[in-house]
C-alpha cells in the first residue's frame, strides 16, 4: 500500500523529462515533505524497476551522483550522457543548465 507521499514522488519522478535532472530534496519538497530526501532515495531503490521510474534522473543537491563507483554510478552517468546531460571533469552536473523545473 503506497502512501500519498510515495504516489506523489513516483509521479514527479516520471515527469522529469529526458535531458533534465532533479534532486532528491527537490522531489521531496514538491511531494509535500522537504525533509524526506532519504525517503525519496528509498522509494527509488525499492520501486524503480517495478514502476519503471527514470531513476537515473535523480541526483544529489550538489549536482553529483550519489551511487558509488562500481555500484551503479557508471550506469547512471551513461544513461544521463545519452540524454545529453553533461558532466564536468569532477563529475558534477551544472544544475543551472540541467535542473528540471516542474513549473515550466
Amino acid at each position: 500500500m503506497s502512501t500519498e507521499f510515495t504516489k506523489k514522488v513516483k509521479f514527479l519522478i516520471k515527469c522529469i523529462p529526458p535531458g533534465k535532472v532533479a534532486t532528491y530534496g527537490q522531489i521531496a519538497t514538491h511531494a509535500g515533505n522537504p525533509r524526506a530526501s532519504r525517503q525519496v532515495a528509498w522509494i527509488l531503490h525499492s520501486a524503480s524497476k517495478k514502476d519503471d521510474l527514470p531513476w537515473h534522473r535523480v541526483i544529489n543537491s550538489k549536482g553529483k551522483i550519489s551511487l558509488p563507483h562500481g555500484g551503479g554510478y557508471e550506469e547512471q552517468v551513461s544513461l544521463l550522457e545519452r540524454e545529453g546531460v553533461k558532466f564536468t571533469k569532477s563529475g558534477m552536473i551544472n544544475l543551472k543548465m540541467f535542473l528540471w523545473d516542474p513549473f515550466e
